[in-house]
């Protein structure tokens, strides 16, 4: 005969999931009548649940003064932690029923920088095209390190050592070449030259944060691959600027603040546009370094993954 599961007082004491969707109604609303219209209840249901958890917890949990309802320490310290979980329950019964439905919710992990950049201006004409396809973007520099419970279908990525269960399709490779708004090449007519530029106002990519990364560019590499014997400034000075965000990086280039070096998969959008102009002709071709899609071998035959798979590709045909 099997041993029974001793008791779970943790659960056995947890109170009741309605009482605890009530409680959460009325502290939203601040009104127990509003609360039972939002749960399509009656406010005497309301009340009795309210009065029943407070019962449980030997506490109250609002004052009340005529029609309104104020939350007691007690009750905002109850109120934070349950809306937070109720809304994680939430979260989770929905991806389950998405799962379940006509629709498919795909997971994309690609950079800050290629979501920002590249991706959320294509991404209507991907949704046109797929109207049955919900997307779950996530943004990261550390691919190899995922949190658990999330499975991407699709990564772009340079980095290619995630271990087995995924094929690997090669999109490009990576060219950089310094861009700046039209307005600061006029206010500074020098940067139309290499010595120039190292005398002007440098926004720089700095590597922290960023150690998988198969390589690091910033602007002494860039000026030492166009053999120009040319040194930054001390990182003290004020025409020198680092952060390793590159978003910000862009902003601050788009907003007249410098000179930032431009990945083209990244920036040509904004040059072809006119808001942003290359100073210079030269440019960095890292022929090895190869963004690549990378697919989970699970859902390669997948036709909602392949029909993702394939646009992406397109996008760079």
């Amino acid at each position: 005969m099997a041993k029974s599961a001793s008791p779970d007082q943790a659960l056995i004491a947890m109170p009741s999931f309605k009482a605890m969707r009530s409680f959460v109604a009325a502290a939203k609303y601040r009104n127990f009548t509003r609360a039972a219209e939002a749960l399509c209840v009656t406010q005497a249901a309301i009340s009795r649940q309210i009065r029943e958890l407070e019962s449980h917890l030997g506490t109250e949990l609002f004052t009340r003064t005529g029609r309104e309802i104020r939350l007691t320490t007690a009750g905002t310290a109850l109120f934070d932690a349950a809306q937070l979980s109720l809304l994680n329950i939430f979260q989770a019964t929905e991806r389950i029923r998405r799962e379940k439905s006509d629709k498919r919710t795909l997971t994309l992990f690609c950079s800050p920088a290629f979501s920002a950049l590249w991706l959320s201006h294509r991404l209507k004409d991907f949704f046109s095209a797929h109207p049955d396809i919900d997307l779950n973007v996530i943004t990261t520099q550390h691919f190899q390190v995922m949190e658990p419970g999330i499975t991407p279908d699709i990564l772009i990525t340079k980095t290619i050592d995630l271990g087995p269960g995924y094929q690997r399709i090669p999109l490009f490779h990576e060219v950089v070449y310094p861009v700046c708004t039209p307005r600061y090449l006029e206010a500074h007519p020098e940067s139309g030259t290499p010595q120039g530029m190292r005398n002007g106002v440098l926004l720089d990519l700095n590597p922290y944060g960023r150690s998988q990364l198969t390589e690091q560019v910033d602007w002494n590499v860039w000026f030492a691959f166009q053999s120009h014997d040319l040194q930054i400034p001390a990182s003290d000075s004020p025409q020198y600027f680092s952060s390793n965000d590159y978003g910000l990086l862009m902003q601050m280039a788009l907003d007249d603040q410098g000179l930032a070096l431009g990945w083209d998969h990244l920036v040509k959008p904004l040059v072809q546009q006119g808001r942003l102009v290359r100073p210079v002709p030269e440019e960095l071709a890292l022929r090895e370094a190869i963004q690549y899609l990378m697919i989970n071998e699970k859902k390669a035959g997948d036709p909602a993954c392949q029909r993702l798979r394939d646009w992406l590709i397109g996008q760079f045909a």
